[in-house]
């Protein structure tokens, strides 16, 4: 099961939440989501699980407890829209702007 952790301190690392889920049961994986440009944290990341049943303790059991002076929202990670993000229904947009010319 993927778990979305948002509120982050970013001074929380990988091996920080590891070790808060590892308390729940065992983590697969941990991803702290950092911005494209600065490399910096963005505040959330994710967290898996392989057994459900110990995912859901770790949800219940850190949902707003407090990690490096925050408190953390926890919940199973929703699937990402499809098509990636800043996509806009229906394609492309148009444009805009520039010179036209008054015919």
């Amino acid at each position: 099961m993927k778990i979305y952790v948002g509120n982050m301190s970013f001074n929380t690392n990988e091996d920080d939440l590891r070790k808060a889920f590892e308390a729940h049961g065992t983590v697969d994986s941990v991803n702290i989501v950092t911005d494209r440009d600065t490399g910096r944290p963005r505040g959330f990341g994710f967290v898996e699980m392989s057994n459900d049943t110990e995912a859901k303790a770790a949800i219940e059991g850190l949902n707003g407890k407090e990690l490096d002076g925050r408190t953390l929202n926890v919940n199973e990670a929703r699937p990402r829209p499809e098509g990636g993000r800043n996509r806009r229904p229906g394609g492309g947009g148009g444009g805009g702007g520039g010179f036209r010319r008054g015919y």
